[in-house]
């Protein structure tokens, strides 16, 4: 008998082929809890950590129906001559499936199921190819390796800053929860928070003068970090030096360029768009996405290519064709020979999975949320066939006196992609955009002349510099992806996609984490910390905890242990000492007694000295660490 056990029911009503057919929800099996490992780890006590389990074990987790779902695969998988891996296929669906299997004692040979969609054609390829499970081992590590790492970080540096740092006691003591992703994710948001809260606005001039209906900009050099002119009495001394003297008009470029489609969509780019336009919020766009995916009209959600493997393009006229009663925009492009570019097709850019994009079936039954995602997932696929958009950007050079000024415009000279999103700007996709550059004007200029000469109205213009703005789930998911850097240049991105924290899957449910233990609120579209998450963050001494960029640097070690380059026996011995690290550093911290100036707050520890946990409400207890 051979077994199928799908990621979940909707998905198995998919898989019925003759084989008994069965299926998990969600995670069945976890890793043991503490106090399961030890009876000496039941109480919450500085002298029991680190707990370091000597090996790692699970169980079957959940409510009675849980139980029921598993006691169902186990009584078939001990039936079976082959069990068919048909979980999500991805890190977190291999990790579900095969502790499934280790619960149950499966003995029996186990393929695996690997489809990029739910199509009725896709499932008949992937049965077709059915891999041994072997060859999905490193994927199965790397998963174990960030389970094990989550717990074991988790775990330790929440009980021991709990046990040090938390006010009350027993039932009432507040635990604060520190995690891998979630702590060094709150660390980017209390630190823009706080840049925000600190900032100190400057006032400075520009000088500009109105020549033929068209705004030159002066061109002062300045030092970095610097302004041109940063009095009035400065700025009015430049109106009235150039007051008399014409314009002239000293150089006249123009160059045709090019501007590519907005690349296709990860998950991450996806959740940005959605956020943007719609207001969704990341784990509402996963599941509309995800929903999606199982209504088969798209492939596989939980990716970080936007890219896609060469074997899509002879299937592309299909998929186009399949959903031309839908867009209209599709008809230009069949019967066609259609483009083959680098920055769609590239085979080095895709590892298990490749974009999102339509499968081509029908979109029937939809949602208007569902409808949304799905019209920008369609329409960006649609887009990436169609001509680039050629531009005209002109820059146009003057003189007044001794005074250089600049102009620039942009024109449109041929729509190309851009017809495909109704001749509107796709502004906020084309942050994917690699070729896109800032202007100061998008506009079309006059036909100026070199060495033109005439009269202008010169006016300063005061400006007052503006702090960074709060994140918004948007621009956190992007932060995540880049370990906090802040990165425009979309080639750059998705060379750091690798050193990001968390993964495109797990983010969503990260910023979850943190609303629901209330260390962020949203306020409009703006993430705020709160002053829990705040004194959470200052109260963690450890670098490591709240490091996005060392955070990044462990998730790149978490690829490479899926791509067989890095063992998981290291990752495990380095997750050992990190831990007992964490653990030595809180034990050997004075911080944790009452203050002794306030009686209310607890010490922390700050970067050269202990102070107050209640330094918000004005507590000025301060100690330096030589005392």
């Amino acid at each position: 008998m051979i077994v199928c056990v799908a990621e979940k029911p909707s998905v198995g009503a998919y898989i019925a082929n003759g084989y008994q057919v069965t299926w998990t929800f969600g995670h069945l099996c976890a890793l043991l809890d503490p106090q399961e490992y030890t009876e000496q780890w039941k109480a919450w006590s500085l002298s029991s950590l680190p707990m370091i389990p000597a090996r790692f074990s699970i169980k079957v987790s959940g409510d009675e129906g849980v139980h029921k779902q598993f006691n169902v695969i186990k009584s078939l998988i001990e039936q079976a001559d082959e069990v068919i891996n048909c979980g999500d296929a991805g890190q977190e669906g291999e990790l579900i499936q095969r502790w499934v299997y280790q619960q149950a004692g499966c003995k029996c040979l186990v393929k695996r199921l690997w489809v990029n969609s739910l199509t009725e054609e896709a499932i008949k390829d992937g049965f077709q190819q059915l891999k041994d499970q072997s060859e999905y081992q490193h994927l199965y590590e790397a998963g174990l390796m960030r389970a094990i790492g989550d717990w074991l970080l988790g775990m330790n540096a929440t009980r021991a800053y709990t046990i040090r740092y938390a006010r009350g006691r027993g039932k009432e003591r507040q635990v604060l929860s520190v995690g891998r992703v979630q702590t060094p994710t709150l660390a980017l948001v209390v630190k823009r928070q706080a840049e925000i809260e600190n900032f100190v606005p400057r006032t400075y001039w520009e000088l500009k003068t109105n020549y033929r209906d068209m705004l030159f900009n002066a061109q002062i050099p300045v030092e970095d970090g610097e302004y041109a002119i940063t009095s009035e009495e400065q700025g009015q001394a430049l109106v009235d030096s150039i007051k008399d003297p014409p314009l002239t008009i000293t150089s006249v470029e123009k160059k045709k360029g090019i501007e590519s489609a907005p690349k296709l969509y990860d998950l991450t780019s996806l959740q940005v768009d959605c956020n943007k336009k719609f207001s969704f919020s990341a784990e509402q766009t996963l599941q509309l996405i995800q929903s999606l995916y199982e209504k088969r009209v798209t492939t596989y959600p939980r990716v970080d290519t936007t890219y896609l493997s060469d074997d899509i393009y002879p299937k592309v006229p299909g998929t186009l064709a399949g959903i031309k009663d839908y867009f209209p925009q599709v008809a230009p492009l069949l019967g066609t020979k259609l483009p083959k570019s680098k920055k769609v097709f590239d085979n080095k850019k895709v590892t298990d999975h490749h974009a999102i994009i339509p499968t081509g079936q029908r979109p029937e039954g939809l949602t208007a949320d569902e409808k949304k995602v799905y019209d920008l997932v369609a329409l960006h696929f649609i887009a990436v066939f169609y001509p680039e958009c050629e531009v005209s950007k002109t820059t146009v050079l003057a003189k007044v006196g001794e005074i250089d000024f600049k102009v620039t415009g942009r024109e449109v000279l041929k729509p190309g992609w851009r017809v495909v999103f109704d001749d509107k700007d796709d502004s906020d996709s084309t942050e994917n955009n690699e070729n896109t550059e800032n202007t100061e004007s998008t506009k079309s200029l006059p036909a100026f002349t070199k060495g033109e000469s005439g009269p202008h109205e010169p006016l300063l213009k005061e400006k007052t510099t503006t702090p960074p703005s709060y994140y918004t789930e948007a621009t956190l998911l992007r932060a995540m992806e880049t370990a906090g850097k802040t990165v425009e240049n979309d080639e750059l991105r998705e060379a750091m996609k690798e050193n990001g924290i968390g993964r495109p899957s797990t983010r969503a449910a990260i910023i979850e984490k943190l609303y629901q233990r209330k260390y962020i609120v949203k306020q409009g579209k703006s993430l705020r910390a709160t002053e829990l998450g705040i004194d959470l963050i200052h109260t963690i001494i450890s670098p490591l905890l709240k490091s996005a960029e060392l955070t990044g640097l462990w998730e790149k070690k978490l690829r490479e242990i899926e791509r067989g380059e890095y063992t998981a026996q290291q990752f495990l011995d380095e997750l050992k000492e990190m831990t007992a690290g964490v653990v030595r550093d809180v034990k050997s911290n004075k911080a944790g007694m009452l203050c002794p100036v306030c009686r209310q707050g607890l010490i922390i520890r700050g970067n050269t000295r202990y102070g107050c946990s209640r330094w918000r409400e004005g507590c000025t207890y301060a100690e330096p660490f030589d005392k």
